[in-house]
């Protein structure tokens, strides 16, 4: 029973995942086609400060200048996450999350400016400029609060996150197409030494998170899963994914309700909660199979019997809670099923450089044709489901673009070399219908 409750909740979180991701590249699929980005001139990013891609060059010197960028741009991301080690490690708290509040207002207020003007100068939208600017200033004004401030209903969260990955992934599109491809394979191997190696930024990142148990100011898309109150099934394996370039995060909160009135909590024996958790060595499970058998269950009937049948109710279904909650005298656990229950509690966090980096490969794919955006879309989200179901066996953070990010340009060139030539010779030659 364990072991399906697991899949059946891995079930529910893969698809919590996939769906932004898959939103995410199809609309910049479509801002790819409508607003013609390839036509756009060159710009100067920290990914091409080395070498600016001309057609007239020979195939030599666009691979010597391609591998300079990428090798530059992913030396500039690892100074910058090991200068946000510092910074988290010396407790410059505010400072990053004020500097990632900057970040994201700059990036819907300005790149994600030039994108609302370019859509309404291409589709002619009949709009005052004091009317646009009013509506981009509330915008990002509003994306900016949600994205750091705990008042926000989480669905408004994961949408600003997902339109910061578009804004950003649309403007990754206007780069060449040698330096886009050596950049994705670079950052792929940049994301999977720097969450894996001992001493890797993103790794030490996530352990400093950890051991301190707070919350890194870090641009993740946290898909939170919902927590049944039904039997043994009641809690959600939450793990965690290792964002490449959009930074991690590992919270020990628990995202869970109380069941009942206030009252019957304030109430609570702490010695009942103590021996469920003495009886609750021998699994998880056992304390949640059956409440009304409980030691916990009978021990609440009996002291709060005058209360009513209603709050004894309550207490009855909060005994999981107080379990997942640590209350009671939590330091005798055993490690096992204190690492089961910090699994429990964790969630599954992709950063926003996945969502970026991601849409950038499907777009430029969509520069080509659609064969191709579709092959290297059914290639990401196999990466990132096979990455999804490893975190399930080791339970640990795991970097997301290495996997994705390799299928995905293997199938852009397997099917732009071998199966579009295939398919167009078989179509011209009515041998395909």
């Amino acid at each position: 029973m364990e072991s399906s409750s697991i899949l059946d909740s891995l079930g529910v979180e893969i698809i919590g995942v996939m769906a932004p991701v898959s939103i995410c590249m199809f609309l910049v699929v479509l801002l790819t086609y409508s607003l013609s980005v390839t036509s756009d001139p060159q710009i100067r990013t920290a990914a091409n400060l080395i070498y600016i891609e001309n057609p007239s060059d020979s195939a030599t010197v666009k691979l010597e200048g391609s591998l300079e960028n990428a090798i530059v741009f992913v030396v500039l991301v690892a100074a910058v996450t090991f200068v946000l080690v510092l910074l988290f490690y010396y407790n410059f708290t505010n400072f990053l999350k004020h500097y990632m509040r900057f970040s994201a207002f700059f990036v819907l207020g300005t790149m994600g400016g030039a994108i609302f003007l370019s859509i309404i100068q291409h589709f002619s939208i009949p709009v005052d400029s004091i009317t646009c600017f009013v509506l981009l200033f509330n915008f990002t004004v509003l994306g900016t609060l949600s994205v750091f401030s705990e008042g926000m209903p989480i669905v408004v969260r994961q949408c600003y996150m997902v339109v910061m990955g578009i804004v950003v992934a649309a403007w990754f599109t206007k780069l060449p197409e040698w330096t886009t491809w050596f950049i994705l394979v670079a950052l792929a191997l940049y994301d999977l030494v720097a969450v894996l190696a001992p001493g890797g930024p993103l790794k030490l990142l996530v352990e400093l998170a950890s051991t301190r148990d707070q919350e890194l100011p870090a641009m993740v898309y946290e898909a939170r899963p919902t927590v049944s109150r039904s039997g043994g099934g009641g809690s959600s394996l939450r793990v965690l994914v290792g964002g490449g370039g959009g930074g991690v995060s590992d919270s020990g909160s628990v995202e869970l309700q109380a069941v009942g009135d206030g009252a019957a909590t304030h109430n609570l024996d702490y010695n009942a909660v103590a021996v469920m958790d003495v009886d609750s060595v021998d699994g998880v499970g056992r304390s949640r199979e059956g409440h009304s058998a409980s030691p916990v269950s009978s021990e609440h009937s009996r002291e709060l019997g005058s209360v009513g049948n209603r709050e004894s109710v309550a207490e009855e279904e909060m005994s999981p809670l107080v379990e997942l909650m640590g209350w009671g005298d939590n330091r005798e656990e055993p490690r096992g099923l204190a690492e089961e229950s910090d699994n429990i509690d964790r969630g599954i966090k992709l950063g926003l450089g996945d969502f970026i980096f991601y849409s950038v490969l499907v777009g430029r794919a969509a520069m080509y044709d659609l064969m191709t955006v579709y092959a290297c879309y059914l290639a990401i989200i196999s990466g990132l489901g096979c990455t999804l179901i490893l975190l399930s066996v080791y339970n640990k953070a795991l970097p997301a673009l290495p996997i994705s990010i390799m299928l995905g340009v293997v199938f852009y060139f397997l099917t732009r070399l071998l199966m579009e030539p295939f398919v167009v010779g078989m179509t011209t030659n009515l041998m395909m219908f």
